[in-house]
């Protein structure tokens, strides 16, 4: 980037629009890494079980549905790094052959079909959240936990998601102008 394209950059909208890309991807970064770490506490949590249950002849009932939460958050909280890092899964049947501005233009179109789903299950995951808080619902096992926490955490996430996605159709933008943000 030349340093008359940076200082284009930083001011006006297109500057507002590159802080808005830069905070998103952090906050995805972010995110994303600590949902990484969230495999260490499922593997300790089964392991706590295994013993507890094999060894100590003690089963602890919450073990196996907490790592089943904890393995939802996982997924949750890594969408938006997955988006960030354009590490989905897609046909690159003929995709690969495109050169990068084509590959801009199909992102593009394509991207609008990912928000509007992300706004329609956004929808569906706030109604799904507020049914929780209503009803006080819980699940129905021994351990009997809310799934508040985890019904939260997925409004959170698909928000981010959300986020990540409009950064994305940004970023789609300033490959078509031969920029990068």
């Amino acid at each position: 980037m030349t340093s008359e394209e940076a200082k284009r950059t930083e001011g006006g909208a297109w500057g507002l629009i590159a802080r808005y890309v830069r905070l998103t991807d952090r906050i995805s970064d972010y995110v994303g890494y600590l949902a990484a770490s969230l495999i260490f506490f499922m593997g300790g949590t089964l392991i706590f079980d295994a013993i507890t249950r094999n060894l100590i002849k003690m089963p602890v009932h919450w073990a196996v549905e907490l790592t089943q939460f904890t393995l939802a958050a996982y997924y949750f909280m890594g969408g938006p790094i997955t988006l960030k890092n354009n590490d989905h899964v897609r046909m690159d049947l003929w995709y690969a052959t495109l050169t990068e501005r084509g590959k801009a233009k199909v992102d593009l179109v394509t991207v609008w079909c990912l928000i509007f789903y992300l706004g329609v299950l956004l929808a569906g995951s706030i109604s799904s959240l507020q049914y929780a808080i209503a009803t006080g619902e819980r699940r129905f096992s021994i351990w009997n936990p809310s799934v508040i926490p985890i019904k939260s955490l997925m409004v959170v996430c698909v928000m981010l998601m959300l986020l990540q996605a409009i950064a994305l159709v940004f970023k789609h933008i300033a490959t078509l102008r031969g920029e990068k943000l």
